[in-house]
């Protein structure tokens, strides 16, 4: 498995991870056995990084994220805070800073946590800078290593980017999401900050499997969250709308390869964007972990498969996305 390094982080991490909110909630029900074998399979698949949340099962996650560490203390694990609380700046605040990372060191099972990032906080805070101050403080008494920010715009991204000590950024990037690559990748670059990309395959879409007749759990968040109900639309099928993502993953996957599939490919296209440090698909099963990670052993792909990819964007999912995120 390929490693790239963080500058600001001073580590390295595997450029395929795994996100656990699969395992967590708003995917319908994985049974502890089922978790476990999917965080087991990873390792076994070379995986470095797991990224978590404490809103994930309300802890659930982190609890198995902490038990996979404890049998494999050397893998990363970064978790975020900040959404059990109502969306308001003002509970972005030293307090309950301190309170969160006290309830995730416990659910992860560790003295100081690898990475925490504010888990796609309210606008105003990017411009706290008694917010940044607090976390460093975390950092300074030995109870995180470093601090990121998961944002939902490229703008936040931008924003956190320009903080100092903010060692990663953790955003929505897809062959449906391209804004991203215009001035939030190249800026991370240039500054040394890593690029955690999220929701890689669309919630689903871009792994081929949907039809406009599937169907999802009630307890799925691709049931009950495709108008940003619950929270940030863009976080359920990538803001795209359900029957146009269908539309364009057919069009996707044209430029397959013999033997990828659409979901490998689609994993690919995010692994060479330049300034990408780790691309963190979910999982709910082994078998996917494996197809997913196989994504990090294939070729580079080819200036046709990624013009064809930019010209499906242009013409099918430009007017839904670009101007929001």
């Amino acid at each position: 498995m390929e490693q790239r390094h963080i500058e600001r982080l001073a580590r390295s991490v595997s450029v395929v991870g795994l996100g656990t909110w699969q395992l967590g909630a708003d995917w319908g029900t994985v049974p502890p056995q089922a978790a476990h074998a999917v965080l087991d399979a990873a390792v076994a698949e070379g995986v470095t990084f797991f990224d978590t949340a404490d809103a994930y099962g309300d802890g659930r996650s982190e609890q198995f994220c902490g038990e996979l560490r404890a049998r494999h203390p050397d893998l990363f694990i970064a978790t975020k805070m900040g959404r059990r609380v109502e969306q308001l700046p003002e509970n972005y605040n030293r307090e309950a800073f301190s309170a969160w990372n006290e309830r995730s060191r416990a659910n992860l099972g560790v003295q100081r946590i690898d990475l925490v990032q504010l888990h796609c906080p309210p606008d105003a805070v990017y411009e706290d800078d008694a917010v940044f101050a607090a976390l460093d403080d975390l950092v300074e008494d030995g109870r995180i290593a470093a601090y990121g920010v998961s944002v939902e715009t490229c703008a936040q991204a931008l924003r956190a980017i320009a903080r100092p000590h903010v060692a990663s950024v953790q955003i929505v990037l897809n062959c449906f999401r391209l804004k991203p690559l215009e001035q939030v990748l190249p800026a991370a670059r240039g500054a040394g900050v890593g690029i955690i990309a999220r929701v890689p395959l669309a919630s689903g879409l871009l792994s081929g499997r949907y039809d406009e007749q599937t169907t999802f759990a009630p307890e799925d968040h691709r049931s009950y969250n495709r108008h940003g109900e619950a929270f940030d639309v863009g976080e359920t099928f990538a803001g795209v709308p359900y029957e146009t993502g269908v539309a364009a993953a057919r069009e996707l996957a044209q430029l397959l390869d013999p033997g990828t599939t659409l979901a490998q490919f689609a994993l690919r296209w995010v692994i060479d964007q330049p300034g990408v440090s780790t691309v963190i698909p979910g999982a709910r099963n082994v078998e996917q972990v494996r197809q997913n990670v196989a994504a990090a052993a294939l070729s580079p792909l080819r200036p046709h498969q990624l013009e064809g990819v930019a010209e499906i964007y242009d013409r099918l999912l430009r007017e839904h996305v670009h101007g929001r995120w």
